[in-house]
């Protein structure tokens, strides 16, 4: 059993990556680490978690524990993975990864060193459903692939301005919030890295971080993709694959939750289809897939090096965006 360490009381943490490892075939939940030391106790009484400390610093030092979930704001990612990697711990680090590629650079960097394991936690690409969809284009339901469409939307209320979504200095906006799902999602289906992206933003009159974006990615095998992400739309998460003789939808792409997953396959002249996929929960098999590779010593299933090249491309989207021309990459 791997032993867990968790920085801060964050929601994500609470309801989906704690619940996850106490379910989990290989790991336990054994201390949490927040500033407020009375917070933390709390939390830890609520969750059934034997060790509270009043310090992210306290908490990587604990000799009894063996990786760190980091689900700290953006801006406390790269420190705290560092910190918790150079005190001999993997680290599971909540995306996107960090603020930019070269903070990554720096984080993969310590992993090496430290010779630990480090993964950025996109869960989704664990679900079955995508894998059923990648079967089902090799099997040529929807002909030639051309496209993929993908979104990931939400509405923040226009009267909360304190959310750290909207705060520059923390890592705000809209791409790196929920941006990172839809371009992963694109590489995982296009099975090339794209060599030129271009991208557009709405900045937010008070926040100053882009909070609606769209995106295009052009790939080498001659796919095209391209994405709206944001937190000022209604809630949407799915993506579309267009072929010469249909298209394949994931409904639920991203937050399937306990749902099972339906994928939509249109092919010319049929009825739509829709294709189940049972229920699965996406963040156990991510937390197990993480403790199964500390306990064996192997690979995680997505590496650290897959994290950066996500980074690598957000930033060029965002580059492009600033800059109004399109980006290679």
């Amino acid at each position: 059993m791997i032993r867990w360490g968790i920085i801060s009381t964050a929601k994500i943490g609470r309801e989906q990556v704690i619940p996850a490892i106490q379910q989990s075939s290989n790991g336990r939940v054994v201390a949490v680490g927040s500033r407020d030391a009375d917070k933390a106790r709390e939390f830890a009484a609520e969750l059934g978690i034997e060790r509270a400390y009043g310090s992210y610093a306290d908490l990587i030092a604990d000799p009894e524990i063996d990786a760190i979930y980091n689900p700290l704001p953006n801006d406390g990612h790269m420190p705290w993975t560092i910190g918790a990697l150079k005190a001999g711990k993997h680290v599971l680090c909540e995306k996107p990864f960090a603020m930019n590629a070269a903070e990554t650079v720096e984080m993969i960097a310590a992993a090496k060193e430290a010779g630990k394991h480090l993964m950025e936690a996109f869960m989704w690409r664990y679900h079955p459903q995508h894998a059923r969809v990648k079967a089902l284009v090799d099997a040529g339901e929807i002909g030639v692939p051309l496209t993929i469409h993908a979104q990931f939307t939400f509405a923040l209320p226009w009267d909360n301005t304190s959310n750290v979504r909207l705060t520059p200095e923390m890592g705000g906006g809209g791409l790196l919030d929920v941006g990172g799902y839809c371009v992963t999602s694109t590489r995982y289906h296009a099975r090339q890295e794209p060599d030129r992206v271009s991208g557009f933003m709405t900045l937010g009159k008070n926040s100053g971080v882009d909070e609606n974006f769209v995106g295009i990615l052009h790939y080498p095998n001659g796919m095209l993709a391209h994405f709206d992400c944001g937190m000022r739309g209604t809630f949407r998460n799915s993506y579309t694959i267009v072929g010469d003789q249909g298209t394949v939808t994931v409904r639920a792409a991203f937050r399937p939750d306990d749902n099972p997953g339906l994928i939509d396959l249109a092919r010319v002249g049929q009825p739509v289809e829709t294709v189940s996929v049972p229920p699965a929960n996406q963040y156990i098999l991510m937390v197990e897939d993480f403790a199964d590779a500390v306990l064996n010593n192997r690979p995680t299933l997505y590496s650290a090096e897959d994290g950066l090249q996500n980074m690598k491309l957000l930033d060029a989207l965002k580059q492009s965006a600033l800059e109004g021309r399109a980006v290679e990459v």
